[in-house]
């Protein structure tokens, strides 16, 4: 570990002494790459240097010890050495925990994707329900929620709807959200007051620019087409419209949120991205099975993560086994109840994969 945190010193401090340089000052782009990479590294280093003051002090100390000649001034020696002793326990935990590989996906928007699945009507106002969740939460967060395409019931559920969700660490936060979410309530739609069980659909992908994922023209099929409104009416007569098929992969892209061909295509190529670029991280990770065990879940759409239940206002996350019995507070936007531990989590499941590595 300590040659580690000796390393980033050393790359540190290099960092410094390039950003100090009149060439980097007069480029930007170069400037702005360095500075970012010392602002990831400076709160590693500066826990390091912490501890490494403890430890001259610890030696500091323990010399003085050897020395008293005072039985109470040996006890209040005593008494700072147990204290420094304390310190840099909490302080070689922080650094631990520091050093644990960071997702390089954490500092990206998100693309939000949700689906009603199993349970028609009430599966899709279950869905339109984690929408405002998630747009509470993003509020919260100061984030800022921008439909790309969303397809309603009659009754106002969502059927689908995706989202590009924009501001720091957000994907840092709402990458625990992938999988089968599920409720158990009474449906609006049930007269005979039974409780059904239905289910929801979110996938969270990071948003991805172009450097990121290649793609190739050949292997677009682009066609344009009117927008449609509930029940398949015409919303405009324009082909504004977009439906983008990846023909290598067979992964459909459709939008139709904007009245502009061009700004639809457009939100439809981030889409295709993110999901290409999903598809190759999935591909990787699977190849990688060790890695994949200090993750929190699978992340599969397929996977059953969560379940609200209204009857008794509660919600329960199956991956970490937390159950809360504030499910009203959850739906309002209260989502960090759910993350911070998911968070906890995974931090722990990374630090044990590290050491045991």
């Amino acid at each position: 570990m300590f040659e580690r945190l000796e390393a980033i010193v050393r790359r540190y401090e290099a960092l410094e002494a390039e950003l100090a340089d009149p060439s980097v000052l007069a480029d930007p782009a170069r400037y702005q790459k360095l500075a970012k990479e010392a602002a990831e590294l400076e709160p590693t280093v500066a826990a390091y240097r912490a501890y490494r003051d403890l430890v001259a002090r610890r030696e500091e100390t323990r010399t003085l010890l050897e020395a008293a000649d005072d039985d109470a001034w040996r006890e209040l020696v005593k008494e700072e050495l147990s204290a420094i002793e304390d310190a840099l326990g909490r302080a070689e935990a922080e650094l631990r925990t520091l050093l644990v590989p960071k997702d390089p996906n954490d500092d990206k928007n998100v693309i939000l994707e949700i689906r009603g699945a199993a349970g028609g009507e009430e599966a899709a106002l279950f869905a339109a329900d984690l929408f405002r969740m998630y747009s509470r939460y993003a509020e919260t967060k100061g984030w800022k929620v921008d439909v790309l395409d969303a397809h309603y019931t009659d009754l106002g559920g969502i059927k689908e709807i995706v989202c590009l969700i924009q501001g720091r660490g957000a994907y840092s936060r709402l990458k625990f959200e992938s999988g089968a979410h599920r409720v158990q309530r009474v449906p609006v739609t049930e007269s005979g007051g039974r409780i059904h069980t239905s289910t929801a659909t979110v996938a969270v992908l990071p948003e991805v620019e172009d450097v990121d994922v290649e793609i190739h023209e050949k292997d677009l099929r682009i066609d344009t087409f009117a927008s449609s409104g509930p029940g398949g009416q015409s919303v405009n007569t324009t082909m504004s419209a977009v439906r983008i098929t990846h023909l290598p992969t067979g992964i459909v892209v459709s939008v139709q949120d904007e009245r502009s061909q061009h700004r639809n295509k457009d939100k439809a190529m981030k889409i295709l991205r993110a999901r290409l670029y999903e598809r190759m991280r999935a591909k990787q990770e699977a190849e990688l099975a060790q890695t994949r065990k200090a993750a929190v879940g699978t992340g599969e759409r397929s996977e059953r993560i969560r379940t609200y239940n209204f009857p008794q206002n509660r919600v329960t996350d199956h991956r970490i086994g937390l159950t809360l019995h504030r499910l009203d507070a959850v739906l309002e936007g209260e989502l960090d109840l759910i993350i911070e531990p998911l968070l906890l989590h995974e931090r722990a499941a990374k630090l044990s994969a590290m050491e045991g590595a």
